[in-house]
């Protein structure tokens, strides 16, 4: 291919100005010589053409394919119905038709979900980077294969960065049918013991206007109602423990619906103590006394009442009470009136000194059946005649002392049991043998109740700590009064703060230290789940996986330490898992609660058509009304429109690869030279010739 280019010897600027300067000089030349001054005219424009430096370059080019970016959309969206089937026929035969055409490379994208965020179907994002090594002018055209839900369109056509024409495939039908649960009010954090507030709404098309919405906290039915479509609707739920208390809201399908999976809305709610209040009442004064205040009083979410007994009914001297600095023991109020508001109790070395009679322990027996928690810190007093063993509380001790204590140096150390259990577990220093912590000297000498198991021992392998449960309440028992020496640093002391606040969390229920507990949740990689199994056995069974959509999955767990099985899966899906092992349920929603992708489901043709049209492209659904699929022929256009009623145009742009070049220089060597010498020496020939005539 021959073309003439210019590489000038001075800049154009200059060269415009010296052309203005000859042909003025041109024009006073023909004004006072005549037509001969023509041939001076000549030879300057020789000698301008000769400063531009004209020359012809022969290209030897290669034509190069223009490029067609096919773009299909994997999301969430498109896994829904019959539209993974619709995508995959279309990309086959988009594949094909592509294949015939000789000067276009197609470029398919498939565009999955997101992995991390809520963002959405982000196509154009990446069309974007699946183009960045192609130039814009050799782009013949954009096929998106989609169901028109895409949450990134550009403002214009001028954002998109090239010219080409944008077509829109749409899957789906348009008479589909769904419906959903919209979360209208979501609270994220609950008082526990107290109602929260949700407001909801569903929404559907093509359904009935009613339909029955059923209500569950952490997997079990709580209510079942009926309610208007498209209207708001509340319900309250109590938040039962601390924690994640997941709320989860399903509206029965319709017949023949697009997906169940947005049939469910998942509401994690985080129980939150408003105060934890707890009574600690302290028997005659000893060392230990004021370690269980100092550590109650550390914590800004407890509400602490303690009362000392200092004078005992065996201790009346006549003093007048008119004239003692004591404060009465307000018995009838604490353990009739108001036993119900504290979440704990606790009895340090405490004796039956006939302070509280007979009937004030069987409310205490009562309170922990219906779900309170004791605590029971024992000293001598509990081996002698004034044990609380031998009160009312006896019926749900997990010990019964024999009334002996041993005062001699040990360590405590964990039991077989102990080892396992999340109160004791990894307990800091308990990993060497002996543990490595500072000893007690004291230990009450008890036997634990059949079924009941210690989880620290101490000398001659005594129990040391025994833990029950009664009805819905709970018990410890802690038979020595020597953990101050772990606070005192004595033998360079012990963990006594996380035995005793593990001790007391799990006497008020805290979900992270129950025996058998099943837990999920997501890793940083997004769609990783991590399935943790607590139990108090020594082997455990595979956990059922069940997915949103109801597909179901077993995972078998390794035991990462005693008492702790674990495992880690991929979820395939976005939405909320259901967990089962045993008699135990756990929940777990992968990527967000409600996901975008999930809050439209209908096709779309129109998101897309302004866009698309701006650019020449066009919009159309390949699901026919038969029920069969249309997929419209591919046609290179040049000029004019470019869609038809079964055909989509690509404009090709004749792009071409140069592989050498070859210059020709017109104004440099022997011919120019003699060109330029001939035009001088004929002015000078004929304006000879006319000087001599006249």
């Amino acid at each position: 291919m021959l073309s003439l280019s210019f590489t000038p010897l001075l800049p154009w600027p200059v060269l415009a100005g010296l052309g203005i300067l000859v042909a003025l000089l041109v024009g006073l030349a023909i004004f006072a010589r005549g037509r001969v001054a023509l041939l001076r005219a000549l030879a300057l424009a020789l000698v301008l053409a000769a400063l531009t430096n004209p020359s012809l370059v022969r290209e030897d080019r290669e034509p190069v394919k223009d490029v067609a970016a096919i773009v299909v959309d994997r999301s969430g969206s498109q896994a829904l119905g019959e539209r993974p089937a619709m995508t995959d026929t279309v990309r086959a035969e988009l594949q094909r038709r592509f294949g015939a055409l000789t000067n276009i490379e197609p470029r398919f994208v498939d565009v999955p979900d997101s992995t991390q965020g809520d963002d959405g179907t982000k196509l154009f994002a990446a069309l974007s980077q699946a183009l960045a090594d192609v130039p814009a002018e050799r782009l013949a055209g954009v096929v998106m294969l989609t169901d028109g839900v895409v949450h990134d369109i550009p403002a214009s056509a001028a954002a998109l960065g090239f010219k080409a024409p944008l077509h829109v495939l749409v899957t789906g039908r348009p008479d589909e049918r769904d419906r959903q649960i919209r979360m209208l009010e979501a609270p994220r954090f609950g008082i526990v013991g107290k109602d929260v507030t949700i407001r909801a709404e569903v929404m559907e098309r093509g359904g009935t206007g009613n339909a029955v919405v059923t209500v569950r906290r952490d997997g079990e039915e709580i209510e079942r109602r009926s309610v208007p479509t498209g209207q708001a609707f509340a319900l309250q739920t109590r938040i039962e423990h601390g924690g994640p208390n997941v709320v989860e809201i399903e509206v029965e399908p319709l017949p023949g619906e697009l997906t169940v999976v947005n049939n469910r809305a998942v509401l994690p709610i985080e129980g939150i103590r408003e105060k934890l209040r707890v009574l600690l009442v302290s028997g005659e004064p000893h060392q230990g006394e004021r370690t269980w205040r100092n550590l109650l009083k550390s914590d800004a979410n407890v509400d602490l009442v303690h009362f000392t007994i200092l004078r005992p009914p065996e201790k009346q001297d006549g003093t007048p009470i008119s004239e003692l600095s004591l404060i009465a023991f307000p018995t009838r109020e604490l353990f009739v009136q108001k036993i119900k508001d504290f979440d704990l109790i606790i009895f340090d070395r405490y004796a039956n000194q006939s302070v509280l009679p007979s009937a004030y322990f069987e409310n205490i027996v009562r309170y922990v059946r219906d779900g309170g928690a004791l605590l029971i810190a024992a000293g001598p007093e509990f081996a002698s005649t004034s044990s609380l063993a031998r009160t009312r509380l006896s019926q749900i001790l997990p010990g019964e002392p024999n009334g002996r204590v041993v005062e001699q140096p040990y360590k405590a150390a964990l039991t077989g049991v102990g080892t396992r259990h999340p109160v004791t577990r990894a307990l800091p220093g308990s990993e060497s043998t002996p543990p490595a912590w500072g000893d007690w000297l004291r230990i009450v000498s008890a036997q634990t109740k059949p079924g009941v198991q210690p989880i620290l021992q101490g000398a001659n392998a005594l129990p040391l700590l025994a833990l029950s449960r009664e009805e819905k309440g709970r018990v410890a028992l802690l038979l020595s009064d020597h953990a101050w020496l772990w606070a005192r640093g004595y033998a360079e002391g012990g963990p006594y703060l996380d035995l005793l606040r593990r001790l007391g969390h799990w006497l008020m229920k805290e979900p992270a230290l129950e025996e058998e507990a099943l837990r999920a949740q997501t890793t940083a990689q997004g769609r990783e789940v991590r399935v943790e199994r607590q139990t108090m056995a020594e082997t455990t069974d595979p956990v059922t996986v069940t997915g949103p959509s109801g597909g179901e999955q077993s995972l078998t767990l390794t035991q990462s330490e005693p008492g702790l099985f674990s495992a880690t899966f991929e979820a395939k899906e976005l939405g909320l898992h259901t967990l089962r092992s045993g008699g135990l349920v756990a929940f777990v929603s992968v990527g967000p609660p409600n996901p975008r992708e999930l809050a439209d489901v209908f096709s779309d043709t129109e998101r897309l058509r302004a866009l698309a049209e701006s650019t020449g492209g066009s919009v159309r659904r390949v699901a026919e009304a038969g029920g069969g699929i249309e997929v419209p022929r591919l046609q290179s256009v040049r000029s004019g429109r470019l869609s038809g009623a079964d055909w989509i145009g690509l404009r090709p742009s004749d792009s071409a690869t140069i592989r050498g070049v070859e210059v020709y220089p017109l104004a440099l060597g022997l011919a120019a030279l003699a060109l330029l010498a001939a035009a001088v020496l004929a002015m000078w020939l004929v304006e000879g010739r006319r000087g001599r005539v006249a």
